[in-house]
């Protein structure tokens, strides 16, 4: 997704527990800490507890800036928003789970927060991950697939065939 050469970037991402989603974010928050990008969470439930408890057995070197991501149950769209207005060039992760219903809001709300702060954010490139709780989810997985970029796992980052072999994307003409 791209608004006026603004990079925007969306991935899903797959869980079975709170604990599996929470052991899958870590590292790759980890990386990305590293890198200098701003992360923020839109969460359906509270993963505090979860992420406190992982923090403390795994050895992360960014174990501080980890445990002060808002980790709790709550829309921080004003954190979003926030981060697109500072006069900072860091990218921006935007962490969105819960529900298929709660995702699907979280997105358009991200969205119009983007749209109304489209000048302001020139140098940013933004990723939206959204996870989905597999056990809970009873739709068609293609479906998600078609809208999003890329996928993340355990491994990280990765195009959405080479998780899924026989995924063919309907090809959208831009």
């Amino acid at each position: 997704m791209s608004i006026e050469g603004k990079n925007i970037m969306k991935l899903c991402s797959f869980y079975v527990s709170d604990w599996h989603l929470v052991t899958m974010l870590l590292p790759y928050i980890n990386r990305k800490i590293n890198e200098k990008e701003k992360i923020v969470t839109v969460l359906e439930s509270d993963i505090k507890n979860n992420v406190e408890t992982l923090v403390k057995r795994l050895n992360l070197r960014n174990e501080e800036e980890i445990l002060n991501i808002n980790w709790s149950k709550k829309d921080n769209y004003i954190s979003i928003n926030k981060l697109l207005n500072d006069n900072i060039e860091e990218n921006i992760i935007v962490i969105v789970n819960g529900s298929k219903e709660y995702i699907t809001k979280a997105n358009k709300n991200i969205d119009t927060i983007i749209e109304k702060n489209k000048s302001k954010i020139e140098q940013k490139n933004i990723k939206i991950i959204n996870c989905y709780e597999i056990v809970e989810f009873n739709g068609s997985i293609v479906e998600i697939l078609d809208n999003h970029d890329k996928i993340l796992n355990t491994s990280g980052e990765k195009e959405i065939y080479e998780v899924f072999e026989d995924y063919k994307r309907n090809e959208k003409i831009s």
